[in-house]
């Protein structure tokens, strides 16, 4: 039993951990680390820091998924988050649940 326990942990860390690869690899595919890193203000906000302000935010995922299509100003300061519609839904709710996800 704490075999299958224990392999049941290891398997749900590899599908954390892939998921996290691919949404970074979905972040430098579409330039988002032009401007924004993990852990350190770029020209725009750590994805650290806007898990922080959202964070149990039922709306944050919507809000945020909108931003990145359509862009905006004011949330982070006056420089502007160019829109991005070029960007598949599907890439970016990926790579919004992956912000969303983590801890500062």
């Amino acid at each position: 039993m704490k075999l299958a326990v224990t392999l049941a942990a290891v398997a749900l860390a590899a599908a954390g951990a892939a998921q996290a690869q691919n949404a970074a690899d979905l972040l430098k595919k579409h330039a988002c680390t032009a401007c924004h890193a993990v852990d350190k203000k770029l020209v725009g906000p750590a994805y650290k820091d806007v898990a922080a302000k959202y964070k149990g935010d039922a709306k944050a995922a919507t809000a945020l998924m909108e931003k990145v299509k359509k862009g905006g100003v004011g949330a982070w300061g006056q420089v502007p988050m160019p829109p991005n519609p070029q960007v598949p839904d599907a890439d970016i709710k990926t790579m919004v649940t992956y912000i969303l996800s983590l801890k500062k």
